[in-house]
């Protein structure tokens, strides 16, 4: 039948799931076709030269395949990934530990790279430049250093912070790659491989449904997707059909657009306590009771994606748009909502929380 996915043999739903759905190579992956391009030509001319590839930064907002794209290059440079995050590495002793284990073309991802401390990422410098690292040896009037010598190996940073990453640091990476949204189209192939993947009989309208709420963003598309599985399996016949993911999602309250009751509650606060804003993000976290970094990091880009929210220098900033979402009426005297000074000259990246307090 047009539009229904072949199954595959089925995984166990839990942990592992989220693994076993993530694609393996670069032809796998789907999206972010420039970025691919960059990364396809960087390792096929890294391996015509028998060379580590470039040290590599991943930012973007969560959930759009950092990750995933460390392993595949790990994978298609034919080395072993080691993967930590930034606030796990506490003593430079644990970094040498890192270090040391690596082998050649081997590649060290380091998730929330921004939240590494100072030492740390002073001591990474001739790590990822030298291929060398200084370590002590004694104590006192008898202590002298010595460089250890470490294989060529990648560092691969991730961040959804790429505005707190120092200077320094973001020199060090040979490239420098942001990972967008994803298209509607691409989304719909994405939860269309992953029902396959689940052995979910699942229809095209289905999975277009499924992607319209899914953000953009494929690890909420993939959870969407299991949700609707349960639906479908327990008031359903078991297929992903429109109805069903329709449904479902109404029952998360997941809306047409993809809101959430978090993004609905941070609109709501915004327009209906503070008449549409500007209201720093302090106020805002206080309001809903949410930290700024999960509002910052979580719940910002897309609002800001799809033209609700407006980051300025005096403070958040409902937009029309949100306004009549949410079924309210813009005002039409007082405050200009359109009219508000844009951050964008003092904050030119959009993951960038600096700027707007």
């Amino acid at each position: 039948m047009p539009g229904i996915v072949s199954p595959l043999p089925r995984e166990e739903d839990g942990g592992k799931v989220e693994q076993t759905l993530r694609p393996s190579t670069l032809g796998e992956f789907i999206g972010q076709a420039e970025l691919l391009a960059q990364l396809e030509l960087a390792i096929a001319a890294a391996r015509k030269r028998g060379e580590a590839l470039d040290h590599i930064l991943l930012f973007g907002p969560p959930g759009l395949g950092k990750t995933t794209l460390a392993y595949i290059i790990a994978a298609e440079m034919g080395g072993q990934m080691t993967a930590t995050s930034g606030p796990v590495i506490e003593r430079k002793d644990d970094l040498a530990s890192l270090l040391t284990d690596l082998q050649t073309g081997d590649v060290l991802f380091i998730d929330e790279i921004h939240r590494l401390n100072r030492v740390i990422e002073e001591c990474l410098y001739p790590a990822v430049e030298d291929f060398k690292f200084d370590i002590m040896i004694g104590e006192g009037a008898h202590a002298k250093s010595i460089k250890l010598k470490l294989k060529p190996f990648t560092l691969v940073g991730a961040t959804t912070r790429s505005g707190l990453l120092t200077a320094p640091l973001r020199t060090r990476f040979g490239m420098a790659l942001r990972l967008g949204f994803y298209s509607e189209a691409d989304m719909v192939k994405i939860v269309l491989r992953s029902a396959a993947i689940l052995n979910l009989e699942t229809e095209e309208a289905g999975a277009i449904e499924i992607a319209r709420r899914s953000r953009g963003t494929p690890r909420i598309a993939n959870r969407l997707l299991r949700r609707v599985r349960d639906w479908a399996e327990v008031k359903g016949d078991g297929r992903v059909t429109a109805e069903a993911a329709r449904a479902a999602l109404d029952l998360l309250q997941v809306d047409s657009l993809g809101l959430d009751p978090m993004d609905r509650l941070l609109l709501e606060v915004l327009i209906d306590k503070f008449g549409g804003g500007p209201v720093g993000i302090n106020t805002m976290a206080v309001a809903t009771g949410e930290s700024e970094d999960t509002i910052v990091d979580v719940f910002e880009p897309y609002l800001i994606q799809i033209g609700f929210l407006k980051r300025t220098t005096r403070g958040r900033v409902a937009t029309p748009l949100a306004w009549r979402h949410l079924g309210r009426t813009p005002p039409e005297n007082g405050q200009d909502i359109e009219n508000v000074q844009d951050a964008e000259d003092a904050e030119p990246d959009l993951f960038n929380p600096d700027g707007a307090n």
